[in-house]
């Protein structure tokens, strides 16, 4: 089963998609698998994080940002330099997750959420949710 959501973003936006990872493994009806979450951009990442604080996006994003400022001397200059600084981000971060599916449910800790970060935007993205049952 493969299942597409559309997003709106802004720049630096995090949308929570754990509700649809849920959903989308219940739908499926497997009881034991793997599902595989994938954002098919450069300029956004996928990142399982904690929901209970959200000052705790404060400092993801503050450490992002410091480990990779959006600046003008990028050699990559194709579009702005914050697109530029998004590639990066996203290729550090990655763009897809996996998990594992037992007795009809993503396992997923208690105090982890998954979430689509824009580094970007604002833009129309899209993620995509793969199941796949044990054979």
């Amino acid at each position: 089963m493969l299942k597409n959501y559309k997003l709106e973003t802004v720049y630096n936006g995090v949308h929570d998609i754990t509700e649809q990872l849920i959903q989308a493994v219940e739908e499926s009806g497997v009881q034991e698998g793997t599902c595989l979450v994938y954002n098919p951009h450069s300029t956004a990442g996928l990142a399982v994080f904690s929901p209970w604080d959200p000052d705790g996006f404060v400092d993801l994003d503050e450490e992002i940002r410091r480990l990779v400022p959006t600046r003008i001397d990028f050699k990559h200059q194709h579009d702005t330099p914050q697109d530029a600084a998004g590639h990066i981000k996203s290729a550090l971060l990655g763009v897809s997750d996996g998990f594992i599916i037992h007795e009809g449910k993503p396992i997923i800790g208690g105090s982890q959420h998954l979430y689509f970060l824009e580094f970007d935007g604002p833009r129309k993205r899209e993620f995509f949710i793969k199941i796949q049952p044990d054979v």
